[in-house]
C-alpha cells in the first residue's frame, strides 16, 4: 500500500492537539510560527517542548535558527505553489515574504547550515521532482515547467548531479520496485 502524506496538515494537527492538551491559548500564524495569548511559564514551555519532541518537532530559541527555519518553510511553501513559483525568483520572494534583504538571509542561512539557499532550493526541487515522477501524473517537460526549470535538459542535469541518476533511470528503478513489490 502506498500513502500520500500532507506534512503541513499533519504538523498543524499535531501542534493543535498538543497545545490544546496543555490548555495553552495560541494562534498558529503559519507553519513554524505560533503566538501565545500570554507568555508561557517555564513549566508550560518544558511540557510543550517535551510533547512536541515526541513528534520530531523542536522549539527554536536562537534568532538565527528561527530565521533559517522561516527561510526553509518559505521556500517549501513557494515550491508547493506552482503559480507563485512561476511569478517570482526565489531571492525576490524570500526578501518580500521575510522582510529582509536577500543578502542578509543568504548570509545567515549559510552561516547556520553551511550550505547556500540556492543549494537548499535545488535539493527541495529535486525531491519534489522525484515525487512528481513517482506519481506519474506529469511528463518530464511538465515537471520542468512547474519547477521553473528553463528546460528538461536543465532539470535532468541537476537531477543527475544531485541523485547520480537521470530522471528516466530513476523512473525505471521506481517501476521495477513496483513490479517486484519493493517500496520506492
Amino acid at each position: 500500500m502506498n500513502i500520500k502524506i500532507d506534512y503541513r496538515t499533519l504538523c498543524l494537527k499535531v501542534l493543535q492537539e498538543q497545545l490544546d492538551a496543555l490548555g495553552i491559548a495560541y494562534t498558529i500564524k503559519n507553519l513554524g510560527e505560533i503566538s501565545f495569548a500570554k507568555a508561557l511559564t517555564k513549566a508550560q514551555r518544558g511540557a510543550l517542548q517535551q510533547a512536541l519532541q515526541l513528534y520530531g518537532i523542536e522549539v527554536l530559541q536562537d534568532q538565527n535558527e528561527i530565521l533559517v527555519q522561516r527561510i526553509k518553510d518559505t521556500v517549501t511553501e513557494l515550491l508547493s505553489d506552482f503559480d507563485t513559483l512561476a511569478k517570482y525568483n526565489v531571492s525576490t520572494y524570500l526578501a518580500k515574504e521575510l522582510h529582509y534583504s536577500y543578502s542578509h538571509l543568504s548570509t545567515i542561512f549559510s552561516e547556520e547550515t553551511h550550505t547556500s539557499i540556492e543549494n537548499f532550493v535545488i535539493l527541495k526541487k529535486i525531491d519534489l521532482a522525484k515525487r512528481l515522477i513517482i506519481s506519474k501524473k506529469l511528463t518530464l517537460t511538465e515537471i520542468a515547467y512547474r519547477l521553473s526549470y528553463s528546460s528538461v535538459a536543465h532539470l535532468s542535469a541537476q537531477f543527475k548531479k544531485t541523485t547520480g541518476l537521470t530522471p528516466s533511470a530513476f523512473q525505471n528503478i521506481v517501476e521495477k520496485r513496483k513490479v517486484t513489490g519493493a517500496v520506492p
